[in-house]
């Protein structure tokens, strides 16, 4: 005996977004506010779509919303759903040329203000005609959902759903600075003596710095940064030597701001790096191309600004890699 299949449920499309935040925020009024609706519209769109499905999604505890075993595994399907939809939608926009003209690109506030912003003008003289749009987190966003092109970031990945470009094709080093004042007052010291000075940063990469020029000592920052280029701001003020990986510190070191104090560097974990992310359909987008091109070509010129800068030539084993590192914005 034959029966038959039971029809499929239609989704009311417009209800998903509310759905996910919701499901995300674990609360209608945040989800509300999120979405820029009123707390009664997103609370109607919740109770449309299960009077759609025929099962509730959530179950009510007080204020807060909680998934139940139903939610849950809608909203794997609806993430991974709004993802692919928001991916297109660049891409159609893109290829209409109504996007082509326009990168919106998330990078950590330390790369956008020692490294990117001070090269933006190059960027307008080779590309005038796409808008270069920078947004300086040290989130790690949801491109598609936030509308991002691309991102600048800092690890060895993976980030899940995104294609991963290294920016540098060579090693990054670690390298202490301080001002020309702290330069000429500690001409000719070692590592040693640099422990005793005010550091700047974290103190396991210090220890893993002195470590590799022999010494051992008990480092206790002055001030400790979440961002290596506040780090890099206090450091130019005087308020003591810093731990700074070498690019970021190539234009200070370039414009005499800031004095590279010892011929020592160490190698971080080759792993980690910077990284181009993006998503896969917009691999042969024009303007990514564009700005993949740039970012090497900058880089390859910092590269080769800090190697022609070096006066003090490395002894053998001065650049070494320590047992272990962290990544660090």
């Amino acid at each position: 005996m034959l029966t038959s299949m039971p029809r499929p449920v239609r989704l009311p499309l417009n209800t998903l977004p509310a759905f996910r935040a919701v499901a995300e925020l674990a609360n209608l009024r945040a989800a509300a506010e999120a979405l820029h609706l009123t707390h009664s519209a997103v609370s109607q769109q919740i109770r449309g779509l299960e009077e759609q499905l025929g099962f509730p999604l959530f179950d009510r505890r007080g204020r807060r919303v909680v998934l139940n075993a139903g939610g849950e595994a809608l909203l794997r399907s609806v993430q991974a759903a709004l993802a692919t939809l928001d991916e297109g939608v660049q891409a159609a926009a893109a290829a209409a040329g109504g996007a082509a003209q326009r990168l919106r690109v998330t990078v950590l506030p330390s790369f956008a203000q020692r490294w990117l912003l001070p090269r933006i003008n190059r960027w307008r003289e080779r590309h005038p005609d796409i808008a270069l749009e920078i947004d300086a987190s040290q989130q790690v966003v949801d491109l598609g959902r936030e509308g991002f092109h691309a991102a600048v970031r800092y690890g060895a990945g993976p980030w899940p759903g995104l294609v991963a470009e290294r920016l540098f094709t060579g090693p990054v080093h670690m390298i202490a600075v301080g001002t020309p004042e702290a330069a000429r007052r500690l001409a000719g010291a070692g590592p040693a003596v640099l422990a005793r000075e005010p550091l700047l940063g974290d103190a396991e990469w210090w220890t893993t710095w002195l470590r590799a020029a022999g010494v051992r000592a008990d480092v206790r920052p002055v001030a400790v940064f979440n961002d290596a280029g506040l780090m890099l701001q206090a450091a130019e003020q005087g308020m003591g030597i810093a731990l700074s990986r070498e690019l970021l510190a190539a234009d200070a070191l370039a414009d005499g701001r800031l004095v590279r104090l010892s011929p020592l560097a160490v190698e971080l974990e080759p792993a980690h790096t910077y990284q181009l992310v993006y998503p896969p359909v917009l691999r042969d987008s024009p303007p990514l191309a564009a700005l993949r091109r740039w970012l090497r070509d900058e880089i390859e010129r910092s590269r080769a600004t800090l190697r022609s800068g070096r006066t003090t030539a490395r002894a053998p084993g001065e650049t070494r890699r320590p047992s272990r590192t962290r990544s660090r914005p």
